[in-house]
């Protein structure tokens, strides 16, 4: 079955602290192209990484808060092995999230979507400051890259690893994804190149609830003295 890549969308910063549509692409190198398929003779996944870690085989099928260990070559010549666990996909709108940034009507034609995730690094690398190749699995059985942002976008953050992202290492990532025609999403796909078999997290999508700030504590009664 042909499986379409859906490209994200691309934000930067505007002056006057606004924020503007910057256009399409990709925003990863090491993720499946925009003709990512799955033509009947998909490689089939390492058992155990370089290391000797046991690795979730290509095909699974998880849920929500189950994690899946995967071999990932965020670039050339660096490879690692990291523990990845989709924990939540949340529904929001662009009036509850995007306050403050301009938009054009391609943006504003897809459904926004938060994908939140824990990743923990099982390797020797530092793999700080890649995007894990985690991709949204919208109503059209197609990939959707999550989108990338030129300044911090406060709601869903950060969208990469940390810096410095040595073994034993463990952050959390939230991911903006995009539906094209204002769709569903279903789920979401670990898929580091065309040749490997996805792993697939899909649950209940929940409506975005931002964070209640938390209320100063009360400051102790002040005794007389004298």
């Amino acid at each position: 079955m042909m499986m379409r890549m859906r490209h994200g969308i691309v934000l930067a910063t505007a002056l006057l602290a606004s924020s503007v549509l910057a256009g399409c692409g990709s925003s990863s190198n090491s993720g499946p192209s925009a003709s990512a398929s799955a033509s009947g003779s998909v490689s089939t996944s390492p058992t155990a990484s370089s290391s000797g870690v046991p690795l979730t085989p290509g095909g699974t099928k998880l849920s929500l808060g189950a994690p899946a260990t995967v071999s990932w070559s965020p670039k050339q010549k660096v490879t690692g092995t990291v523990r990845i666990t989709v924990t939540q996909l949340q529904s929001t709108t662009y009036k509850q999230t995007f306050s403050g940034w301009k938009l054009d009507p391609q943006t504003t034609s897809r459904a926004p979507y938060f994908v939140r995730a824990k990743v923990t690094n099982l390797s020797n690398r530092n793999l700080g400051g890649y995007a894990v190749p985690l991709y949204g699995l919208d109503s059209a059985d197609d990939l959707v890259e999550a989108s990338t942002f030129a300044s911090t976008f406060a709601p869903c953050q950060p969208g990469v690893l940390p810096k410095r992202f040595a073994k034993g290492a463990t952050a959390s990532v939230c991911l903006v994804v995009l539906v094209p025609n204002k769709g569903k999403l279903l789920g979401v796909s670990y898929r580091p190149s065309d040749q490997a078999e996805p792993i697939t997290w899909s649950g209940s999508v929940k409506p975005y609830t931002a964070a209640t700030p938390k209320k100063p504590g009360k400051a102790g009664k002040k005794h007389k003295t004298g």
